[in-house]
């Protein structure tokens, strides 16, 4: 159905839907992405500021009138998106609620939620002590998510690389339930105030390997091997989990830049490009998080084949 044909009230949620999640790449969505990464941005330094207690004293008032604004903001977003998400899944075979609901339990939406929900349960409970509800405010900075694809190629990597992932974490645990139960038998009798029992030593174990030190120092020489063998391990298990998490990730850069090779060639394949593949492509580049360079340097190169292959 072609866009003149749709009510006003249709074109303006789809146009909305357009803005806010980006399915045209324009000035509209690009100054809307820019306004709420900077309010995003402002929200959590205003956090951080608030927890300051002399600059909580004198300048409580307007950091609540901050948070006020910022919450209708964020609140208003939320709203749009859910009416607006109607128009992700277009046509009769779809329902309208089928795009709504998959933003509203998509960890988008739950982070939309659970940021601004706090400030509304300060108003229902005025009396209650919601200081940890308030930290809830700091999952705004996972709405930044939604502009840049590092999180989720990094979730998709691990994902992809599960196996050697968790074989890694697998060989972690068996070290951990090994040496934590080894230090506990050489040096439970002289530290009994350290390590009491073999979860007192296991947090010691989990603390070397994320630190190096696990603030204790041994008294005995088999306590002290045990040490520097845990401390060589920290350092070849971190490098192993950073290795399979590095090697994953770059995997999964080259995927994206492929598939985003493929969408240009179907693309090129007739030699014409429409403002529809064009605006696709847009948005293909927007999600990717490549850049121009990129993009151009992968158009010329199928250019070259296409015409390489007209000359043949």
């Amino acid at each position: 159905m072609s866009t003149a044909a749709l009510s006003p009230l249709t074109r303006l949620r789809r146009r909305t839907y357009e803005i806010l999640d980006g399915a045209v790449v324009d000035r509209a969505s690009h100054a809307c992405e820019i306004f709420i990464a900077v309010l995003v941005v402002a929200n959590v330094v205003a956090i951080i500021l608030e927890s300051v207690h002399e600059i909580h004293e004198a300048y409580e008032a307007y950091f609540h009138i901050f948070d006020l604004a910022s919450v209708v903001v964020f609140s208003a977003e939320y709203v749009l998106r859910v009416w607006s998400y109607s128009e992700k899944h277009p046509g009769p075979e779809h329902s309208a609620w089928q795009g709504r609901k998959e933003y509203v339990f998509s960890p988008f939406g739950l982070v939309d939620f659970f940021s601004t929900v706090p400030f509304y349960l300060q108003l229902l409970f005025p009396g209650a002590d919601l200081r940890v509800l308030r930290m809830f405010r700091l999952m705004r900075i996972f709405k930044l998510s939604r502009y840049n694809s590092a999180m989720e190629d990094m979730l998709e990597a691990i994902k992809s690389e599960w196996d050697s992932f968790s074989s890694a974490l697998f060989l972690l645990l068996i070290s951990c339930l090994l040496f934590s139960s080894l230090i506990y038998i050489i040096e439970g009798h002289d530290q009994p105030e350290v390590f009491p029992s073999i979860p007192a030593a296991m947090h010691w174990f989990i603390l070397t390997i994320i630190s190096g030190w696990g603030n204790v120092d041994p008294v005995t020489y088999l306590g002290t091997v045990l040490v520097i063998v845990t401390q060589i391990l920290a350092i070849a298990l971190a490098a192993i989990l950073t290795g399979v998490v590095a090697t994953a990730y770059t995997s999964q850069v080259q995927r994206r830049e492929a598939l985003y090779e493929m969408e240009v060639r179907t693309v090129l394949a007739d030699g014409v490009v429409t403002e529809e593949e064009h605006n696709k492509l847009k948005v293909l580049q927007a999600k990717y998080g490549m850049s121009d360079e990129q993009v151009n340097a992968i158009a010329r190169q199928v250019n070259e084949e296409r015409r390489a292959k007209e000359k043949a």
